[in-house]
């Protein structure tokens, strides 16, 4: 019975361990920062990070220590493509984003209580922001992307996720509940998310939900850029050129399936 109750503690884990190694990439990470970013014990994480490698989750460079992930990942997730990935019908619209606003554009997609950023296209104006990248995980309510997501979710969802959501240590005061309901109320009301330089001081973004056929927010296509880019005026031009590139990739997802 103990290793029944244990099982689900031993794969949550497992996967947060996967996680954050899969962020740490290309670089990969040492068991001593991996066991730091899933609050685990040093050798709780060594043991799993092994047994991991063992099946062939992950590698570990025997020169560094550093774990990586393994051909295993690589393998399912090849198998899992046809069905979640998306980037090649959505990299012509990326693309597209780029060239016609001159700023960064991003592709996200929701996992869970996350957004994970599949694809980047820098524009032509040579002042850009760093803020996103490919890989990265942000948590819903924060960065343009995840609080278009969120913002487009059912009330009692919004209100379940932001109960268990402690926002505020990591990304600062503005992402208290009630700034965050603030930002859903004004989101709705354009149609886009703004984000008014709440990561990174100068840097703002706008981004634009994407549907799945059953009419959820599964992805959001995004913007980035300095804050001179963002003035008033320009914002509204921009929110219009991304709720109508979401609109296309949305119906280019809905003929696919």
């Amino acid at each position: 019975m103990t290793s029944q109750r244990g099982g689900p503690n031993v794969v949550g884990r497992a996967t947060a361990l996967l996680r954050a190694v899969g962020a740490a990439e290309p670089t990969g990470a040492s068991t001593t920062e991996l066991a730091k970013a899933t609050g685990l014990a040093r050798p709780t994480a060594h043991r799993l990070l092994t047994s991991l490698t063992e099946e062939g989750f992950l590698d570990r460079e025997a020169a560094t220590g550093r774990w990586a992930l393994g051909p295993e990942m690589y393998l399912l997730g090849s198998a899992a493509a046809g069905r979640y990935d998306i980037t090649e019908q959505a990299r012509s619209v990326v693309h597209a984003l780029a060239r016609e606003s001159g700023e960064s554009a991003f592709l996200s997609t929701r996992r869970g209580d996350e957004t994970v950023c599949l694809l980047r296209e820098d524009g032509s104006f040579p002042l850009r922001s760093h803020v996103l990248y490919e890989g990265i995980r942000l948590p819903l309510g924060v960065a343009s992307a995840g609080l278009v997501i969120l913002a487009h979710l059912p009330d009692r969802e919004i209100e379940e996720y932001l109960g268990r959501a402690d926002l505020q240590p990591e990304w600062g005061p503005q992402h208290h509940p009630d700034g965050v309901r603030e930002r859903i109320a004004d989101t709705r009301e354009a149609g886009y998310a703004i984000n008014p330089a709440l990561l990174v001081e100068g840097s703002w973004g706008i981004g634009a939900a994407v549907f799945d056929r059953s009419g959820k927010p599964a992805w959001a296509l995004s913007l980035t850029g300095v804050e001179t880019r963002f003035r008033p005026e320009r914002r509204r031009e921009l929110g219009t050129l991304l709720l109508h590139h979401a609109h296309v990739l949305t119906g280019r997802l809905e003929r696919r399936w």
